[in-house]
């Protein structure tokens, strides 16, 4: 393929699997998905008192016969999803250490493979990216040809500078009016109470939120047997360290950070999915996509 963050095999395993929001959704065009608005397709959802100006065919005769009252049938209309992938590009996604993907190329190979997901299954996928500030959006679409232009954004995003996770957050939760799917692609260096307040703000907007939290394995296990400098990523400032020193207090204080994003996040009940960039980005993918199918008798 002309990507290197896309397997060809990879999206062929994967296509059997069905994308499935767990909150209902708005689209514009009939989908798959449960809409909040009642129509009048296959799945029954409720009755409710017949109105004059109501179709007399979506009459319930039987409910009459018992009650004789009149009585309609509301079902599920079904939509399309929109998908928004909010992609961290500050500076610290660029870190990789060994062999492994730097966290920017793992968050490529997961949102272009969801998009190419999304969209062969008739839904939307848009592309957020921010560093500092919000810098680039790609508004959400279905045609085949708008994942031409997805996959050229991804491609060339290059991190830099400090991160505006959490101003982005807010903005998108302001900017995308209809309750759509939002994949949040992030180290997540930020305050976490702050990033708590955006979570609720997708949420209170009705936004069904993934969150890809990724790391390095040295930024979890912090193995490091001699003086090292380290960089800062986002603002180039640089100190010289013995790890052994201190590499108690950095571990209790990483994991100190990681409880306390993933309560923040199962707060708003987003999903949380901690993700070190030396795993398979398949089985994580198949794994996510797996446990969002409705269980039987739960559409």
């Amino acid at each position: 393929m002309k990507y290197d963050f896309l397997d060809s095999d990879v999206l062929a395993r994967l296509g059997a699997l069905p994308v499935e929001a767990r909150l209902a959704m708005i689209g514009n065009v009939v989908g798959k998905h449960r809409s909040p608005h009642r129509g009048s397709s296959v799945e029954f959802a409720e009755y409710r008192k017949y109105v004059a100006g109501d179709d007399t065919r979506r009459l319930d005769w039987k409910a009459y016969a018992r009650s004789d009252r009149h009585y309609i049938k509301e079902f599920e209309a079904d939509t399309n999803l929109r998908a928004y992938f909010v992609v961290d590009c500050s500076g610290s996604m660029k870190y990789a250490s060994g062999e492994f993907d730097s966290k920017i190329q793992f968050a490529r190979k997961f949102a272009g493979t969801m998009a190419y997901l999304l969209v062969n299954q008739g839904d939307a996928a848009g592309l957020s990216c921010c560093d500092d500030t919000l810098h680039l959006e790609l508004p959400p679409s279905r045609r085949p040809a708008h994942l031409q232009n997805f996959f050229e954004v991804l491609g060339e995003l290059e991190p830099k500078g400090k991160t505006g996770l959490v101003d982005a957050l807010h903005t998108v939760a302001e900017k995308v009016g209809q309750r759509a799917f939002i994949f949040i692609l992030s180290d997540l260096f930020c305050d976490p109470d702050a990033l708590g307040d955006a979570l609720q703000h997708l949420r209170y907007r009705k936004h069904d939120v993934a969150v890809f939290h990724l790391m390095d394995p040295q930024e979890i296990d912090f193995d490091f047997t001699r003086p090292y400098r380290f960089v800062d990523l986002e603002d180039d400032t640089s100190i010289v360290v013995e790890p052994n020193l201190i590499a108690n207090e950095y571990t209790s204080a990483i994991q100190e950070f990681l409880v306390a994003v993933e309560a923040r996040c199962h707060d708003v009940h987003a999903d949380y999915n901690l993700v070190t960039s030396d795993q398979n980005y398949e089985e994580i993918l198949r794994d996510f996509l797996t446990n969002r199918l409705p269980k039987k008798g739960n559409r």
